[in-house]
This record gives structure tokens, C-alpha cells and sequence, in this order.
């Protein structure tokens, strides 16, 4: 849990400050920095994946110690 939870700390915190230097550049027809629109993307993407990682990983410790919720 403690490696899922500084995972979300980089990209909530890190990824925005580093975005700072991509800003200066902007999207064409947006009118979007490119930095900003990186970080907000980035940061949706990295979640649903440190999620989806999150919940595998309980479900074999859940089916490890017979608490899962399947009817075998």
C-alpha cells in the first residue's frame, strides 16, 4: 500500500511541478500549455493504473487468505 500511495504522490504532486518547464510550449487550436495539458492527461492515466494494480494485488492476497468473495 505504502509503494501505491508514492506512486499517487508523484504524479499528484511531482508531474504538475515538473510540467511548469512544457508550458511555454501550447497546443494549436486548444490554446492549451502543453504542459498543463500533460500533466492533467498523465495524472488520469497513472491513477486508473495504480488502481487497477491496487485492486489485483488485493485480490491475490484476499484469495490468499480465503476471504475473497467467489463461491468455488
Amino acid at each position: 500500500m505504502l509503494v501505491t500511495l508514492v506512486v499517487w504522490l508523484v504524479f499528484a504532486v511531482c508531474a504538475p511541478v515538473l510540467a511548469v518547464l512544457l508550458n511555454e510550449i501550447s497546443i494549436p487550436y486548444l490554446d492549451l500549455p502543453l504542459g498543463f495539458f500533460l500533466a492533467t492527461q498523465g495524472a488520469l492515466l497513472a491513477f486508473l493504473l495504480v488502481l487497477h494494480i491496487f485492486t489485483r494485488r488485493q485480490d491475490c492476497i484476499d484469495r490468499d487468505h480465503f476471504l475473497s468473495d467467489e463461491r468455488v
